[in-house]
């Protein structure tokens, strides 16, 4: 599953041209204490995560690549929260059934760690 980015007009866009605005950046937040993300990674911002079976999240929109391997772009960001097996099926990262909404409501959290 892949989103589509939608044209720029400024800011920072998700899927189809949905702007990220604070209220998805927050809700990426609360949704990654949601889902246990920090069960295995340290997020910065999100209460009780600081796992360290994976890497640390901070910083992770200054990141060029996810996982090493994909651009990190908003909407692959999002596709891989949602179904990281479909990117790169050898990834140990579990699919936590996350909709498409929620995790382009967590990747857009994680795009604005700098």
């Amino acid at each position: 599953m892949l989103l589509v980015l939608g044209g720029c007009n400024g800011g920072k866009q998700g899927a189809v041209g949905e702007a990220v605005t604070a209220e998805r950046i927050e809700r990426g937040r609360v949704l990654l204490a949601q889902y246990q993300c920090g069960s295995c990674h340290a997020i910065p911002g999100v209460a009780d995560a600081r796992g360290r079976q994976a890497g640390a999240l901070d910083g992770f929109g200054q990141r060029s690549y996810i996982a090493g391997r994909l651009p990190n772009e908003l909407p692959f960001l999002a596709a891989w929260i949602a179904d990281p097996h479909a990117l790169v099926p050898t990834t140990t990262m579990p699919s936590m059934g996350a909709s498409a909404d929620d995790a382009l409501a967590m990747a857009a959290y994680l795009h604005a760690l700098e």
